[in-house]
């Protein structure tokens, strides 16, 4: 019996509509339901026939094709089994229901096909519903697009067929057909079922756009920027496909030892039939007993225990943006007792900000004063002061707004992160740019441009001013730094202007993960950063993190996670980039944010959070540990199932159909029970653990509402 998330027909959705349909496979699509079907009609048409008295030559055809129909397959897989030197427990059912026909219970042995053929055709639906919960995501991708042509012309092409560099059209109400960027057009986007966010986003060029999000009133032209096989959704169903394929370590301890208790079963059989037989016993109540044990005793509830519940949990934190690589990574997961989180990109948006504009008045060395007049720079809104810079000796300095404008403008054909974050800023704050000429850029310095004729240098205050260091510039950039910012010095004409200061944003939900994680753990997550330690120390501050480690390079990660694992923890590690990788790989478990981080540290990590939530971090953790305590729950089941039918029929006298429904009630319960961490409301439970957890933690004990505090 194994649980694995098989490939089924891929249906056709419209391109328009709000939502996608529901994958749900039908029960009689599965040939184990129409066989199981089969072998119950037989069964019911024989069994009055035989109970009112008809001749046997009515009802015996019919029980025989029962047995046909509903054992052909088990007793085929297992002799495949056998074969390879594998004995399986299907075959112990097939080799039961012949025994009982062979001393004239027909109708026990018929029974006994149909419940195991029923068991077999349930444990089939229920996967694959499994894998119609994840599978599903295929329906919001579109299976056509329309593509442009360098004419000028269309073209509807299978989405499949897209390649990267394309220019696909995405008309108002249509789902987007490829991930990609866009390149003209506005719109709103709903991609709640990839980011999770509830309202649409406004989409212009250059913003990034997701296969299967819906597309609002706007058109947009798209360039394709992923293959469809490496799309957000395929990687969501390839690697939760991929996962169902591998088995825990619980479940191939249960099935080394199913085998040794196969053959062991084999043996007791022989004992129950041959000891009672030896002291007198009548053959056909010997062999009926033997059969009875054969049945109760077989293991396939306890088979069933563990992959229900880890593939369930799988599919459902696949559904919502967290990709878990593995049954073993599930298992994992729930073991971790200490947690080590990366900084930018992790605990923080990964994106610099524009935070302090600080304008210099009076800056420059000896005998040199910060240039004024600035408004005779056309455009540079804000500045004010004399026209020229000659004999300019007034100790005054551009304004804000003027100063962001000069320095945005300097910057703008950069591609660097902290240009970008200037850029942006003087968007925001809606300034006007202007033209720039004769633009150099310096890795490791910055940039210098001439602004209407003048010569404007943005960058490294250290680098910068190396040759002529400020008092007044270096107070300002030292008192930046100290609040853990990152100094950007602006000069006009060789003259310091002003300082900006540039630092990272903590993610809006960093704090309360912290909080749910050192709950969940025991012990509070420890910063592991190559930043500098002011700055890792004010992000750490403001997440409740006491632990800071930072100036660290790759190999002082790899050491720190070592050194706990040797202290006895299991670590999670949470990262995103290159350097991160080193510590993935060394973790206990490894978890990348996946929407920025690199490739090497998607393929080095045990499991993705697609949606960059770190949110998610504690409520998977829950989840998984949610699974383990199915598992046991299952185990349980099975044994007092096992055990207590075993007893009775040694003890007493247990009837075959009794025997029957015991065994298959207690396979089908194990299964279902695992299954119930398949629904939304498995994974809602998990995540509002957490957070009641964290509650209940925090001083004061908040009142809770859903696992989040309630806003004071």
């Amino acid at each position: 019996m194994s649980f694995t998330l098989n490939d089924r027909p891929v249906q056709a959705t419209d391109t328009r509509g709000t939502a996608a349909p529901r994958r749900r496979t039908r029960v009689f699509a599965l040939p184990e339901a129409r066989w199981a079907a089969a072998a119950l009609v037989l069964f019911l048409i024989a069994l009055p026939l035989q109970l009112t008295g008809a001749p046997a030559w009515a009802w015996g055809p019919l029980y025989a094709l029962a047995y046909v129909t509903g054992g052909w397959e088990p007793a085929w897989a297992g002799l495949q089994a056998l074969r390879e030197r594998t004995l399986d427990v299907d075959l112990l059912m097939i080799v039961a229901a012949i025994g009982a026909a062979s001393i004239g219970q027909v109708m026990d042995g018929a029974l006994l096909i149909v419940i195991f053929a029923t068991s077999g055709a349930l444990e089939a639906l229920a996967t694959a519903r499994t894998a119609d919960s994840v599978r599903g995501l295929l329906d919001l991708a579109p299976t056509t697009a329309t593509r442009l042509l360098d004419d000028g012309g269309e073209e509807t092409v299978a989405t499949e067929d897209l390649m990267v560099g394309d220019t696909i059209l995405i008309r108002p109400g249509e789902r987007v057909g490829a991930d990609g960027r866009v390149l003209d057009g506005a719109s709103e986007v709903d991609q709640a079922t990839i980011t999770g966010e509830p309202l649409p986003v406004p989409k212009e060029s250059g913003d990034e756009v997701f296969a299967g999000t819906l597309n609002g009133t706007g058109s947009l032209r798209v360039k394709v920027e992923r293959d469809a096989s490496d799309s957000v959704i395929a990687r969501i169903v390839a690697m939760v496909e991929e996962a169902s394929e591998t088995k825990a370590p619980t479940q191939l301890f249960i099935e080394k030892v199913e085998q040794r208790y196969s053959v062991g079963i084999v043996l007791a059989t022989l004992a129950v039939f041959g000891v009672p037989l030896a002291f007198g016993a009548s053959l056909t109540d010997a062999l009926l007993r033997a059969m009875t044990f054969m049945i109760v005793a077989s293991p396939c509830a306890v088979v069933l225990a563990t992959m229900p519940p880890l593939l369930s949990a799988i599919a459902n934190a696949g559904r919502h943006g967290v990709l878990v690589k593995s049954a073993v990574v599930m298992e994992r997961l729930g073991q971790i007792d200490a947690v080590a989180l990366d900084k930018t990109g992790t605990l923080t948006e990964g994106t610099p900000r524009v935070t302090d504009v600080r304008p210099v008045a009076g800056a420059g060395p000896a005998g040199q004063t910060a240039p004024t007049g600035l408004t005779g720079l056309t455009g540079l809104t804000g500045l004010t002061g004399l026209t020229g810079l000659t004999g300019a000796t007034e100790p005054t300095g551009p304004t804000e707004d003027g100063l962001l404008t000069l320095a945005a403008a300097a910057e703008h054909p950069s591609e660097h992160p902290l240009a970008r974050a200037i850029v942006t800023a003087a968007r925001e704050r809606g300034l006007v740019l202007p033209d720039v000429q004769d633009f150099t850029s310096a890795p490791g310095v910055g940039v210098t441009a001439v602004v209407d004729g003048r010569t404007v240098a943005v960058g490294a205050p250290a680098r910068l001013l190396a040759d002529a260091p400020d008092p007044a510039v270096a107070m300002v950039v030292g008192e930046l730094e100290d609040g853990g910012r990152t100094a950007v010095l602006v000069q006009c004409d060789g003259v310091p202007v002003g300082v900006l200061g540039i630092a990272d944003r903590l993610r809006p939900d960093a704090a309360a993960t912290v909080a749910a994680l050192t709950t969940l753990t025991g012990t509070a997550p420890t910063l592991l950063t190559g930043d500098n330690p002011r700055a890792a120390a004010r992000l750490a501050a403001e997440a409740g993190i006491t632990d800071v480690r930072a100036g660290l390079l790759p190999q002082d990660k790899v050491t720190a996670v070592r050194e706990a694992e040797a202290a006895g923890r299991k670590v999670l590690v949470v990262g995103d980039g290159v350097n991160d990788a080193p510590a993935l790989a060394a973790a206990h478990t490894g978890l990348a944010m996946g929407r920025a981080g690199s490739d090497l540290a998607l393929e080095t990590a045990d499991a993705v959070i697609v949606r960059d939530e770190l949110a998610t971090v504690p409520a998977v953790v829950a989840l998984s540990r949610a699974a383990r305590r199915l598992v046991v729950q299952n185990l349980v089941i099975a044994g007092v199932f096992i055990s207590g039918l075993v007893i009775w029929d040694l003890v007493g006298h247990l009837p075959l159909p009794l025997g029957v429904l015991g065994h298959e009630g207690s396979t089908v319960i194990v299964g279902l029970n695992g299954l119930r961490l398949l629904r939304d409301a498995a994974w809602r439970r998990a995540a509002a653990s957490a957070g009641e957890d964290r509650c209940t933690a925090e001083a004061g004990r908040p009142p809770c509402r859903r696992g989040r505090p309630v806003p004071r």
